[in-house]
């Protein structure tokens, strides 16, 4: 099912990811649920599901985190295997709401990947269009 058609109780069946450390595949978007649960910090918490390329439900990504960092923390990428970068090639994010569940859709017509699902949660665009 294609998630422009899913309501919010088609994306309760979408699979969970196992624990908060277990790989995701590439995805070509995320969408951003929030969750009634309140994080130590006060706000509430989200879950994420990512996304195929054909905009099919991938994994159903539940965590803790109140926070969504959009290419990392500080947007330098993912740079953890190595330095900060000095320069940061243009992406091209965009959010739109869709149109059955409500939910936020986030996508930059890149692949992308994400970190744990802990308190902060990152996505990253790969620079990779496919």
């Amino acid at each position: 099912m294609k998630i422009n058609e899913m309501t919010r109780e088609d994306f309760e069946k979408v699979p969970r990811r196992k624990n908060f450390m277990a790989p995701v595949p590439k995805f070509r978007s995320l969408v951003i649920i929030p969750t009634d649960e309140e994080h130590d910090s006060g706000y509430l918490c989200m879950a994420f599901v990512a996304v195929s390329k054909d905009d099919e439900p991938i994994v159903w990504i539940p965590g803790c985190s109140d926070v969504l960092n959009i290419n990392g923390i500080g947007g330098y990428g993912d740079w953890r295997s190595c330095s900060i970068p000095k320069m940061i090639p243009p992406i091209a994010w965009s959010i739109d709401c869709l149109p059955k569940s409500g939910y936020l859709r986030l996508f930059c017509g890149q692949d992308l990947t994400c970190g744990d699902s802990l308190s902060n949660f990152e996505v990253y665009a790969t620079g990779v269009r496919s």
